[in-house]
């Protein structure tokens, strides 16, 4: 890079002036900034590769989602870059680091092309006071972050233009072809979920976390759009993050320092945290406007159902300011159901929860990614194998291992399923289960409501549903009761429970006969 075009760590101010001056965005009503990602509104997780050399060769879980590429065209494209940016009037630089336990941190240095870019770095990733800057310098991952740079799939070997590539041992990220700013995020992420594993000893997890007036710290696992962030941003409990953390022997703590929150369909009546979070310092991305231009329509869905708001963790009330948490007493794995058929909340046995943990069961939601225009049934290894470089096992032994350690020291972690999905038939016939009472079950499990009610077990999953809730009518704790054709809930289920099977035939060989036995009948 050029030194005389380098913009290091400015403010958001201005950041913000550079992005309106450049006609790159504008501001909302309500002071946040407006952009637009241009072709890519999701992640392209066809095109993020790792390159294969002495580290990862024999540790990578290689296949559809780490696919491969070479050092030479990773430095063809670095070098490709680097010409690039010497051409840039301005390249935006951003010292930052991630994971809020000192013990763990890792140093970033970001370089983008777009001020925007730059400011989502900010929001995302924690930031250190001005006195720890210089230390920074020294950096120990690099991302590069430049959409006008493009492969050549005829030279390089990419599907197509765009490309998101790791390399471990240069610790380079390197994103081209696509502004879509959720691949800078996930970057870094995916870098964790090696590192922190395999050199740390923590579990690195794609969940939101929480913390009530008793310290009781709560987990909540799931892929895009089943609700992490609406449900962990709770004005009862404090917020340690709403993405990604890390649980050590010691506690948990957010790997970020800023909140990357769906907004579609958002309203303050209903999200009045995420609502209030959107104010100067917030990047909406890929929002409908209404007639004046400047308010956001967050019904409006034209440009993608993936619209998206990034802030740092502060626009939020109630938060933990440390970002960390005790170890976990509740854990909640959210699926949305697409086919309508699971409890709306069960409570699993350990082996279930390892099973579940294994499957990932949700469904992708429209947006998410790319080509993803409606609901579809999809099993995701540990809620978030699009992120994870080592084999599922790897990362479902960890978690085993801390649910028999608390049960050992005699308090056992209660593990949760709760479908945020489809009430009443499948996607298409039934409609989503009412935010307010999927609140209420939460709220029931986190409290103790739910220990002493009468538990029934589902006869084809086998899972544990209570017949009784506070604030929740008992007519939905059966989804069967709600569906205008039991025949066909039946034939729903059964359809599901054989892709649960189907798909964890995959792990069945590497799991405990225990935990093969815990899918459905």
């Amino acid at each position: 890079m050029q030194h005389h075009n380098l913009r290091e760590n400015l403010k958001v101010a201005a950041l913000v002036e550079d992005t309106i001056t450049k006609g790159q965005g504008h501001l909302s009503d309500t002071g946040a900034l407006i952009i637009n990602t241009g072709k890519f509104t999701g992640r392209s997780p066809k095109d993020r590769y790792i390159v294969e050399d002495d580290i990862t060769r024999d540790t990578v879980d290689w296949g559809k989602i780490n696919i491969p590429i070479g050092q030479q065209t990773f430095d063809q494209l670095l070098e490709k870059t680097r010409e690039y940016a010497k051409g840039l009037d301005a390249v935006y630089v951003r010292d930052a680091y991630a994971c809020a336990s000192r013990k763990y941190r890792i140093n970033i240095r970001v370089f983008t092309e777009y001020p925007w870019q730059n400011m989502f770095a900010y929001n995302m990733f924690l930031r250190p006071d001005d006195e720890r800057i210089t230390n920074l310098l020294t950096d120990e991952w690099t991302i590069y972050a430049f959409p006008g740079v493009k492969a050549d799939p005829a030279v390089h070997g990419t599907r197509q233009d765009n490309f998101s590539i790791i390399n471990f041992t240069k610790k380079m990220i390197l994103i081209g072809g696509t502004a879509y700013t959720g691949e800078i995020k996930k970057g870094i992420f995916s870098v964790l979920n090696y590192v922190l594993p395999t050199r740390r000893d923590v579990l690195s997890m794609h969940c939101s976390a929480n913390v009530g007036t008793k310290g009781d710290t709560a987990l909540f696992f799931g892929l895009s759009g089943t609700g992490k962030t609406t449900l962990s941003n709770d004005p009862d409990r404090r917020l340690i993050g709403d993405d990604e953390h890390g649980w050590s022997q010691a506690n948990v703590f957010n790997l970020e320092g800023g909140c990357y929150a769906k907004v579609i369909d958002l309203s303050e009546s209903k999200e009045p945290q995420i609502y209030r979070a959107i104010k100067f310092g917030a990047l909406l991305e890929n929002i409908g406007l209404k007639e004046d231009g400047h308010t956001p329509n967050y019904e409006d869905d034209s440009i993608t159902q993936n619209t998206r708001v990034s802030y740092p963790i502060d626009h939020i009330e109630n938060i933990m300011y440390n970002s960390r948490g005790d170890i976990p007493r509740n854990i909640f794995f959210l699926t949305c159901d697409a086919f309508g058929v699971l409890p709306p909340i069960s409570k699993l046995t350990p082996e279930q929860a390892m099973y579940h943990f294994i499957s990932g069961y949700t469904a992708k939601i429209a947006g998410t990614e790319t080509g993803i225009t409606e609901p579809q049934p999809n099993f995701s290894a540990c809620f978030g194998a699009p992120f994870i470089p080592l084999h599922p096992t790897h990362y479902a032994d960890m978690l085993g291992n801390k649910l028999k350690q608390s049960a050992d020291d005699g308090e056992p972690i209660s593990v949760w399923l709760v479908n945020t999905g489809w009430t009443g038939g499948g996607y298409g016939e039934g409609s989503r289960i009412e935010l307010a009472f999927t609140r209420a079950m939460i709220k029931a499990a986190l409290t103790g409501a739910l220990d002493d009610v009468e538990y029934v077990t589902d006869p084809v999953f086998g899972l544990s549903r209570p017949t009784s809730c506070p604030d929740v009518p008992n007519a939905i704790l059966n989804p069967r009761d709600t569906w205008r054709n039991e025949k066909q809930y039946d034939e729903a289920a059964e359809k599901l429970a054989h892709l649960f099977h189907k798909n964890f035939s995959n792990y069945a060989k590497e799991a405990d006969k225990a935990i093969v036995n815990a899918g459905p009948e």
